[in-house]
């Protein structure tokens, strides 16, 4: 997961004592250790919730190889809005309004979703997925 480097940075290394729910750590941090344990722990189903969230470039993409080797062999549940984050994943389920619309491998969904094409043609030139698409969108947002 990418912690050694800092863990040993810590003024104990190892056995340094985190502060309740790590608030001594920087959200990165936090979630390399949280991969690590999950590691350790070698539990037949993971669930992550945006896993690289608070990860710079670097340090998502390798987290990214960390995570895609803790994968294997196991049932992953990703909650994730960064299109890297879920690009490889056998099945993507793409929701709207709190429901299924479609699902499918990255291409399938590139092939038959057009919200799944526009929710990736906007993350791809640096648009969050919450942002008004359309004038008549943002007046409708207040902006």
């Amino acid at each position: 997961a990418y912690a050694h480097d800092f863990v040993t940075r810590l003024p104990e290394g190892y056995d340094t004592e985190i502060a309740e729910a790590g608030g001594s750590l920087s959200g990165g941090e936090r979630q390399r250790l949280s991969i690590a344990r999950a590691l350790l722990k070698d539990a037949p189903i993971l669930i992550l919730d945006e896993p690289t969230s608070a990860l710079d470039a670097l340090s998502e993409e390798r987290v990214f190889n960390a995570l895609r080797r803790l994968r294997e062999g196991r049932t992953t549940i990703v909650i994730a809005h960064r299109l890297s984050t879920v690009r490889d994943a056998d099945r993507i389920l793409v929701l709207d309004q709190g429901r299924v619309v479609a699902q499918g491998s990255h291409d399938e969904l590139l092939d038959s979703s057009p919200l799944y094409r526009r929710m990736c043609a906007r993350l791809s030139i640096g648009r969050s997925l919450d942002e008004p698409e359309t004038v008549d969108e943002l007046i409708q947002a207040g902006g």
